[in-house]
């Protein structure tokens, strides 16, 4: 597998940003390694919540999250996923595959130690993550899920979705930033969008993100269909609390916080959260807001 890294001199300077990096390596499915970028921030010895981005953000979009969460008394660990971030970057598109990423974060969990953590997850973050809790359920203390869901095919996705994914795959130049900042309510400053592209400084390294939207299941026989119902049975089981974070403007995934309460247990009686005036990335639009959701969760479970 040939792999792509990003130049480290792209990481300087970006704005609220004064996070440093760790390392990690996780086998690549060819015999070969990745090596997978993650922050950490707080006490070692604190509450984990690990922090899962999704499509084409990297761990730069917790950065309003972060000092509230270590505040509040927790440990945070935002990983990069593959082809994304300071993360490895392979060249190929047939390369990223669904089953793919959620076997390097496995890795990840493994290689990291991660037990009795609180997943926080929102676009492929949850796509990934629901199927590690689903993998892991006793390494999850509690899941916050924000504006994701698990698709399996069988139920139609929105004409949103759809859009996106024609865009995608159609646009010439692939702008992340951009599309970031079409995705949030808040009109980002130049430097925000800039750290956004800043993984990617040509189209070579944007392997990943142009595949990740043909990744997700749209038809009941897509090749992840049956691991995704899979995780579901685990997850219709689940006990542990579950809680949905959704913004109220995002019409990716709207609807699928009710999916989610209505399928697993552990979400019974839980105090979910509407953030209000948030896009699809609510990290960026009410990322201070979401933080207090999310700690005083975990003080309360």
């Amino acid at each position: 597998m040939d792999t792509l890294r990003t130049p480290d001199d792209r990481f300087v300077d970006l704005p609220d940003f004064p996070f440093g990096p760790h390392y990690v390596e996780v086998p690549s499915g060819d015999g070969g390694a990745l090596r997978v970028h993650y922050l950490d921030e707080g006490d070692p010895a604190a509450p984990t919540v690990l922090l899962m981005h999704g499509e084409p953000s990297w761990c730069f979009l917790y950065r309003h999250m972060i000092p509230v969460l270590v505040d509040a008394g927790l440990r945070c660990v935002a990983p990069d996923l593959v082809g994304f971030g300071r993360s490895d970057k392979p060249v190929e598109r047939t390369d990223y595959t669904y089953a793919r990423h959620v076997a390097w974060m496995q890795a990840f969990l493994d290689a990291t130690a991660l037990d009795d953590a609180s997943l926080v997850c929102q676009d492929w973050g949850g796509l990934i993550g629901l199927r590690l809790v689903a993998a892991n359920p006793q390494r999850f203390a509690r899941v916050v899920a924000a504006n994701t869901f698990l698709p399996t095919g069988d139920a139609k996705a929105t004409d949103a979705f759809f859009a996106w994914r024609d865009f995608s795959q159609n646009v010439p130049t692939f702008p992340a930033g951009a599309i970031v900042n079409a995705g949030s309510t808040t009109d980002l400053s130049p430097a925000v969008i800039a750290a956004y592209d800043a993984p990617f400084p040509d189209e070579a390294m944007k392997a990943g993100a142009r595949q990740f939207p043909t990744l997700v299941p749209t038809t009941p026989d897509d090749p992840e269909s049956a691991a995704n119902r899979a995780a579901w049975e685990v997850l219709e089981r689940y006990e542990r609390p579950f809680l949905c974070a959704f913004s109220d403007q995002d019409p990716i995934t709207a609807g699928s916080d009710r999916v989610l309460r209505q399928r697993i247990p552990g979400s019974a009686d839980q105090p979910h959260a509407v953030i209000e005036g948030g896009g699809h990335f609510l990290q960026e639009d009410r990322g201070p807001e979401l933080a207090r959701v999310v700690a005083d969760f975990v003080e309360a479970t």
